[in-house]
């Protein structure tokens, strides 16, 4: 069974490294703290970078569950 919650984990942290590789904010690191034009470092969310967004948090907390379900099985 813990063979199983770690091989999970280890597709699911593969899943979250390539989500948040492509979810490109701005080009380069002076966006971040400059802002840009497109309304700063908050806007609104549309089309596929929703559901990039969106699966990224589910991921991300079944990435946690599984993390504490490990902890808990060993």
């Amino acid at each position: 069974m813990n063979s199983i919650i770690t091989i999970a984990q280890v597709v699911v942290s593969i899943a979250l490294i390539v989500l948040i590789l492509l979810q490109e904010r701005s080009s380069g690191s002076g966006g971040l703290f400059a802002g840009s034009g497109d309304g700063g470092f908050y806007h609104a969310r549309r089309g596929l970078e929703k559901i990039m967004f969106n699966t990224t948090v589910v991921l991300v907390g079944l990435f946690a569950l599984l993390s504490i379900a490990n902890l808990l099985i060993v």
